[in-house]
């Protein structure tokens, strides 16, 4: 990559925003810019909406796409006829992007040639593993990576073609590793994908998977297009990343708040960050915020559709000027894993084989609570997975009774939460609201205060606690006083 006097950014737009490419067009990648102005940006870029869901599974609901069924041994041929109805969907994206047939014609090539590409790979695999010397199991990451590449690569040709026909010099960076001799990790495969763009004069558009040596599916799953990110932006040296959503990050979600109690957030640290990538609200990947936070580089989140504003900027030196919560988020579906066993009292290192049968059936712990005979881990994942953690520990720990039962955690975050009036204005809050919490944990960090709830209060839970904690909490005392009575 060529040296340049101005500083580039790095930005992500996200599958949802992706899918919305007319209006990206108008907002973020050209809008009102000519000339130099189109140039020194980097963008990173997600699989269209719904994509990636049906190459792997679907996210939320956990429904097979074609890696699920390829990995079941039951599926027998149905991956095949998974794969086809993914090339006609991306068939039908690009009719509705492409009004020029010559530019039409070429996507669906791109697509036809690397979905078929990837049919004849699998088929072949699957012959290989028929003989007892081949084991499918040990292919199965490989092939969930070259899967889940494809989504990217469509959107990142798609990208790169169409705005080289709105007269922007475009150029598709292929990360994904398609048909390359050799393996790199992966920084050296960013420097070298990069090595002779000129940015000041070209526009990249970088598929959101990198194939490398850290086998990026492996460790961080669909969080990769954001270590993509952030690395790009480490590698090159840019002045900022950005990450464009169809929403602002605020201080509630405004389908369980109104929106027009809900404040955009100005300006926010890492550390918030973490704590609302733990509560599913990804800013930003926890690994791609490390790498960000480490060099020194903001992040900034801003809304797609809004190009003017300014959204929010995630730093690590941003200290809070004083006691404030800046967002209340949760997760409704939550599973109390509670063990309870008299002969844990005073043993050390009791809860290791509960923690290593929850890595071993990829058990998302959120949080964590312990007295004298009683361990409780708040669990996200699949009631399968968490009954197999039940059927593997009830074998080693036999005299324990362990407990599970469904409920929403509510979590107030912010930069500093130190003030005492917090927890005693959270209280009062959920008081008013009728919420009697079944428990509270207010953590010597002082970041998150979290509230947990039966799963039918969790949305009246949000909305108390952001009245509460955010829409009232400039309100003096005396006025609070006055308004109860």
């Amino acid at each position: 990559m060529t040296d340049q006097t101005t500083r580039h950014t790095v930005e992500k737009i996200g599958g949802t925003s992706m899918s919305r490419t007319k209006e990206l067009l108008e907002t973020v990648l050209i809008g009102d810019r000519k000339g130099a102005d189109l140039y020194q940006r980097i963008f990173v870029v997600s699989a269209y909406a719904g994509m990636t869901d049906d190459l792997l599974e679907h996210k939320k609901s956990g429904e097979p796409g074609v890696y699920a069924l390829f990995a079941s041994a039951e599926s027998g041929w149905a991956w095949g006829d998974a794969l086809t109805a993914v090339a006609d969907k991306m068939y039908a994206q690009n009719e509705c992007i492409f009004s020029d047939e010559g530019a039409r014609q070429s996507a669906n090539r791109f697509a036809r040639e690397r979905i078929e590409g990837v049919r004849s790979c699998l088929i072949d695999l699957s012959r290989l593993c028929s003989f007892g010397h081949f084991q499918l199991q040990q292919h199965l990451l490989t092939v969930r990576e070259m899967l889940a590449s494809l989504g990217e690569a469509q959107s990142a040709f798609n990208t790169s073609l169409l705005l080289n026909l709105n007269g922007v010099r475009a150029r598709m960076i292929d990360l994904t590793g398609w048909r390359d001799e050799a393996q790199y990790t992966l920084d050296e495969t960013i420097e070298r994908a990069l090595a002779d763009v000129d940015l000041s004069a070209e526009l990249p558009i970088v598929t959101g998977y990198t194939q490398c040596r850290e086998a990026l599916m492996g460790t961080y799953d669909r969080g990769y297009s954001e270590v993509t990110l952030s690395r790009l932006t480490v590698v090159t040296g840019a002045r900022e990343a950005i990450i464009h959503k169809e929403f602002h990050l605020s201080s509630a979600d405004p389908r369980l708040v109104s929106p027009d109690a809900v404040r955009v957030i100005g300006e926010t640290n890492y550390d918030v960050a973490d704590q609302l990538s733990n509560m599913g609200m990804e800013a930003i990947h926890p690994w791609a915020a490390k790498s960000l936070r480490q060099a020194g580089i903001p992040l900034r989140v801003k809304n797609a559709f809004e190009p003017e504003h300014p959204g929010t900027v995630i730093r690590s030196d941003l200290d809070a000027q004083a006691p404030q919560v800046e967002i209340v988020t949760g997760l409704s579906n939550v599973y109390a894993f509670e063990f309870y066993d008299q002969n844990m009292v005073g043993v050390k290192g009791y809860d290791v084989e509960i923690l290593e049968a929850l890595k071993r059936h990829m058990v998302w712990i959120i949080a964590k609570t312990s007295n004298a005979n009683t361990i409780t881990h708040f669990l996200k994942g699949s009631m399968k997975a968490i009954k197999r953690v039940e059927a593997d520990l009830s074998s080693v720990f036999q005299s324990a009774e362990i407990s599970l039962r469904k409920i929403a955690l509510v979590s107030a975050i912010g930069r500093d939460l130190g003030s005492t009036r917090v927890l005693a204005q959270a209280m009062r809050a959920l008081s008013d609201a009728g919420i009697e919490p079944l428990g509270v944990h207010d953590l010597l960090r002082k970041v998150d205060l979290q509230v947990i709830v039966e799963p039918e209060q969790f949305e009246a839970t949000i909305a108390a606690l952001h009245k509460g904690l955010i829409e009232d909490w400039d309100v003096a005392p005396q006025q609070r006083l006055h308004a109860a009575a």
